[in-house]
C-alpha cells in the first residue's frame, strides 16, 4: 500500500498530508517489507514494540498504562481493517495522544 493517506483518511478525514509523510519518512526502509507494514493487535510482542518505540521513544509518552490504553482504542477502531498499516495505525496512536504537533 502506497497511499498511506488515502488510508489515514478513512478514519480521520481531516488528516494533514505533511503529518502522514513524517510518519512514512520515520518508518523509511521497514514499509517495503509487508509484514513490517502492518500492525497486528493480536501479537502482544508487536504491541509491545508500539508501545516502547512509538509512543514511548518518538512521542515521548512514559506512562505505559495510558500507551497501552491508546493502543487497544486503535486496535478496536481499526478491527474491522485485517490489514492494519502501520502508518495508520501509528497516526491514529499520535492523534489520541495529542501528538500529532510533535511529529
Amino acid at each position: 500500500m502506497t497511499d498511506y493517506l488515502s488510508d489515514v483518511k478513512k478514519y480521520d478525514p481531516g488528516a494533514d498530508e505533511a503529518t502522514v509523510n513524517k510518519i512514512v519518512k520515520h518508518l523509511g526502509i521497514a514499509l517495503r517489507s509487508r509484514d513490517a507494514s502492518l500492525v497486528s493487535c493480536t501479537d502482544p510482542s508487536e504491541l509491545a514494540r508500539v508501545r516502547e518505540k512509538w509512543c514511548g521513544k518518538k512521542l515521548g509518552v512514559t506512562d505505559e498504562a495510558a500507551a497501552d490504553e491508546v493502543i487497544a482504542k486503535v486496535c478496536e477502531q481499526m478491527k474491522a481493517d485485517n490489514s492494519k498499516a502501520r502508518v495508520t495505525f501509528y497516526y491514529l496512536c499520535a492523534k489520541h495522544l495529542g501528538k500529532l504537533g510533535d511529529l
